[in-house]
């Protein structure tokens, strides 16, 4: 679900201001050098990968259609310009009448990429495509570095329950994001309200250490939350001594209390212990939920560990290590002309470093081996091959500055589950290495 499907909009009046100022000066001197109505393609896409990661996560999609959908300069905002003569007013009057009108086509939200992967297409005018730029890397960037590492601490979890957990961690408009990401990425829950108020993401949460310490005894705390939330509830058991804590917690609760959370110690064997322990007590049923600065090594470190569910916090509303994907924003065709039926002209950096890039228009198609999974990210310009048919990768988002592509945030949860078991297993691993297949031009 996006904000779209609850009709709740981002939360500012408007993304026009999420930019630079670059932006403007550019449309500004286009404007006057009569090139501002060229029709143009841009492209957001990363020339690397992360150190060590095998594959990109596309997250942050239904947040871009938000932000496009919602770009425009309001009285406000126009007087703010006017004000610091950031342009001038012909370039103003032109922002005001602001509307994107143009197309965009991408990789579906859930989707994994690798390097040169033309995440995004965005097709209009020089002038009304280059304005985005910052808005869309900035949602880009940050919700697909989220995904990607938890896609990572996904995968180590095998299947156990994860819960996102990074809200104090972090901006409080990030964390949202963050928690959304992480739920396309595989995570099944949220500790952030305002995530599940806009998304529709599934929230837990229980109590903290403050809880026990307001009460004269952990048994009072533990008596208080259970009379209060029920025998399901999670009680956490290392505020004291755990074995302790743990023996009350099922004489309080009973063999149907819900679950006990270990949030220090060495959580491996503290996990056997307590699981033992539970076992005795007769609290065959009771789940058992670690947290405390977890990531997805120290996730895959606790597989043979008897836990039930996962809490991540500060690793995971940090991507792990990699808080951006280094995704980039650039012009690869442009008209010759302002003329509607000007030829699109390839254009493309030159560079002596490691910055250049492909000029064309592209499409983007995934080849697969005999048993149906990819082997080659097949990029390339004008006429797809008759044998990658079918598999190409860019869908239709944005037509004619009209979204139509909107769909539940599930479905791109879903997207990535298959997406991501259509790589080669080596995929799944934790070492570090190159993308797990490569990147080829047609």
């Amino acid at each position: 679900m996006n904000s779209a499907d609850l009709g709740r909009r981002v939360g500012v009046p408007s993304t026009a201001l999420f930019t630079d100022q670059y932006e403007l000066t550019m449309v500004q001197a286009a404007l006057k050098a009569g090139t501002a109505s060229r029709r143009s393609v841009f492209e957001a896409f990363t020339r690397r990968l992360p150190e060590g990661r095998r594959y990109g996560v596309v997250a942050g999609t239904g947040r871009v259609l938000d932000a496009v959908e919602n770009f425009h300069f309001d009285d406000e905002m126009i007087g703010f310009l006017r004000q610091q003569r950031i342009v001038d007013e012909p370039t103003l009057q032109w922002l005001a009448d602001y509307r994107f009108s143009g197309d965009i086509w991408g990789y579906p939200e859930g989707e994994v990429y690798f390097p040169g992967s033309p995440v995004l297409r965005v097709e209009g005018s020089f002038a009304e495509c280059v304005l985005l730029e910052t808005v869309i890397l900035s949602i880009l960037n940050h919700d697909s570095a989220i995904a990607a590492a938890a896609s990572r601490m996904s995968a180590a979890a095998g299947g156990r329950r994860l819960i996102e957990m990074g809200a104090r961690r972090t901006h409080e408009l990030s964390a949202v994001a963050s928690a959304r990401a992480a739920y396309v990425g595989g995570f099944d829950a949220t500790s952030d309200l305002a995530a599940g108020f806009r998304y529709g993401i599934p929230t837990v949460g229980t109590s903290a250490h403050a809880f026990t310490l307001l009460h004269d005894t952990e048994r009072d705390a533990f008596r208080a939350q259970v009379d209060s939330l029920g025998r399901g509830t999670t009680l956490l058991v290392d505020t004291y001594d755990v074995a302790e804590a743990v023996r009350a917690a099922v004489e309080i609760a009973g063999p149907e209390l819900g679950a006990v959370r270990i949030d220090s110690g060495d959580l491996l064997l503290v996990a056997h212990r307590v699981r033992q322990q539970l076992d005795e007590l007769g609290a065959t049923g009771t789940k058992i939920v670690v947290t405390s600065d977890l990531d997805e090594y120290a996730i895959a470190s606790l597989a043979a560990a008897p836990v039930d569910a996962y809490g991540v916090g500060t690793q995971l509303v940090t991507g792990s290590g990699h808080p951006t994907c280094s995704m980039v924003y650039k012009l690869v065709a442009r008209a010759g002309s302002a003329e509607p039926d000007a030829r699109l002209v390839p254009v493309a950096k030159k560079s002596l470093g490691a910055k250049a890039s492909k000029g064309g228009r592209k499409w983007a198609a995934r080849r697969v081996d005999e048993h149906g999974v990819a082997e080659a990210e097949v990029i390339g310009t004008g006429a797809v091959p008759e044998e990658l048919a079918g598999r190409e990768l860019l869908v239709e988002l944005v037509r004619g500055g009209e979204v139509v592509a909107r769909e539940p945030l599930e479905a791109a949860r879903e997207r990535h589950v298959a997406a991501r078991a259509g790589l080669p297993l080596s995929a799944m691993q934790l070492s570090r290495g190159e993308p797990v297949i490569g990147t080829e031009y047609a």
